[in-house]
């Protein structure tokens, strides 16, 4: 919900702005200044103010009342990182029919099945799509050790 306040301050983007008192008509001042352009500028008080009627009625999309939550995806390890490619490539499939960021979990395992790293990263997918993600290992110093990958199928969609 937006919730604006008239204080003095001028903005000349998208208004028609009319100062009666010098300068520029920005900032703070304790002197009047008539901000609706239908008002007269000269004698008394004016009486009528004008206020958006954008801002005072929220639309659909920021309410949240007609939106549908969003799913979490689905992740599928398509290489696991190696000395030559340091790299895990992850596949990771939206079902929303919007873009949505979505966060997936790597566990990088030596060959005694013990966890050398877990890791998580972030990716945007179009509506409907399909993105792939390189996940770097370079900077553990244990590329060499790395003997499997494991992806955690459920790709969370960051709400």
């Amino acid at each position: 919900m937006v919730v604006l306040t008239l204080t003095g301050f001028s903005s000349t983007h998208g208004h028609r702005s009319r100062s009666h008192h010098g300068g520029d008509g920005g900032g703070c001042s304790s002197s009047r200044q008539d901000h609706d352009s239908s008002t007269p500028a000269s004698g008394g008080d004016a009486t009528r103010r004008s206020r958006p009627t954008r801002a005072s009625t929220p639309t659909p999309s920021s309410s949240g009342a007609t939106a549908r939550p969003q799913k979490d995806g689905t992740a599928v390890l398509v290489h696991c990182a190696s000395p030559e490619d340091p790299y895990a490539t992850v596949e990771v499939r939206n079902p929303n029919a919007s873009e949505s960021l979505f966060t997936v979990k790597i566990t990088f395992k030596d060959g005694y099945g013990g966890t050398i790293i877990k890791t998580s990263d972030q990716t945007y997918v179009s509506a409907k799509g399909t993105a792939t993600l390189r996940v770097a290992v370079a900077g553990t110093g244990r590329v060499d050790d790395i003997e499997h990958c494991e992806v955690n199928p459920k790709a969370a969609v960051d709400r």
